[in-house]
């Protein structure tokens, strides 16, 4: 090639230049498109992306009560930026845990997506750090008795924010019914009562998520609490590898944890939302350390096959019990989730709004 070109005529360098100048404007011009949003890449308006799926985490407060640093110390060490933060919030109303979209969370929200996960508790120690809560009760929720008092200032909260958030209300929804929360019919009332008081309070800027555990021994109650399609955008599954942790014994690859439920729920709930698998991870194998490198880094293999899960959260934050440190802070699990996060398939334009 190189050697034709340089025998041609003036003529014909000529030719090349003006072909290389429509060229280069051409690129102008596509990249203006992408970045007025015109992108084919460019996620619709219940923030799903065409072409692949987000990458996000939770991550919890440190020590000194900030979210941004850990967020942006994670970043540095799995070396790119979340597409999404997930955070939860309780229902208390205070600055510290009842507030949706705190400082911090709204400086994150500026280059990333957030997903608000709200409990219908009252957490009895700062950040849910023992896991105790007091339940308000759905038959409350729905019957608007929070309303002036809870509910309404934090809707306020997030039409004044203006850019588009995911919520999910009482995630793990099938595991709250022994918790004492209530009934599914309940829960159905409550959730679809939520819904209408922000659009009541002009609050459009909401992606619904309804979340469920996705444990299919709970496959009635899971259909019975779904608050139907009119109601909801996307719906979130929490499925890990837990092998020794919670006394299983049973090491499952990434889609033997994930594909069941995902399945189940797009047969069974509905075959017409985005799927987010809301909170996934695995526990280490103290014998064999690769496994858990493995399964992590095998997940852009898996991802496309699974083409309406549209968002992967990873839980990273040890949950109590022996074997049971789920986070992917350093060593095998750090460099397969390292990995994972690299490729192209989690690499999607975010919008602005």
């Amino acid at each position: 090639m190189t050697g034709r070109h340089a025998r041609g005529s003036a003529a014909g360098r000529l030719a090349v230049a003006l072909a290389a100048v429509g060229a280069l404007t051409a690129g102008i011009g596509v990249w203006a498109t992408v970045a007025e949003g015109g992108d084919r890449c460019a996620a619709d308006s219940r923030l799903v992306s065409p072409c692949g799926a987000w990458w996000g985490a939770y991550l919890p407060y440190d020590q000194d009560g900030s979210l941004t640093r850990p967020v942006y110390a994670f970043e540095r060490k799995i070396g790119r930026r979340l597409d999404l933060v997930y955070t939860y919030h309780d229902m208390s109303g205070n600055e510290l845990d009842g507030t949706l979209l705190t400082d911090d969370e709204r400086e994150l929200g500026r280059d990333r997506l957030l997903m608000l996960a709200w409990e219908s508790t009252v957490w009895k120690e700062p950040h849910h750090a023992g896991w105790t809560e007091t339940q308000l009760g759905w038959k409350n929720i729905a019957s608007g008795r929070y309303d002036a008092e809870i509910v309404d200032p934090q809707i306020r909260r997030i039409k004044a924010y203006g850019k588009r958030v995911f919520l999910s209300f009482d995630q793990e929804v099938d595991a709250r019914i022994k918790e004492g929360a209530g009934t599914p019919a309940e829960y159905v009332a409550a959730y679809r009562h939520l819904h209408d008081r922000f659009r009541l309070l002009g609050a459009d800027n909401v992606v619904w998520v309804w979340t469920v555990s996705g444990y299919l021994g709970m496959a009635d109650e899971m259909k019975r609490l779904y608050p139907g399609d009119r109601y909801v955008d996307w719906i979130g599954m929490d499925q890990y590898n837990y092998y020794r942790c919670h006394g299983t014994d049973t090491w499952r690859d990434f889609d033997a944890s994930q594909r069941p439920t995902y399945d189940w729920l797009r047969a069974n709930i509905s075959g017409r939302k985005p799927v987010m698998l809301a909170e996934f991870a695995t526990a280490p194998d103290p014998e064999r350390p690769d496994r858990q490198r493995d399964w992590y880094a095998r997940i852009p293999e898996v991802a496309p096959t699974l083409p309406e899960a549209k968002a992967y959260v990873h839980w990273n934050r040890a949950v109590p019990g022996p074997g049971c440190d789920l986070t992917v802070d350093a060593g095998p699990g750090l460099q397969g989730y390292r990995t994972a996060g690299q490729d192209p398939y989690f690499r999607q334009p975010l919008p602005r709004r």
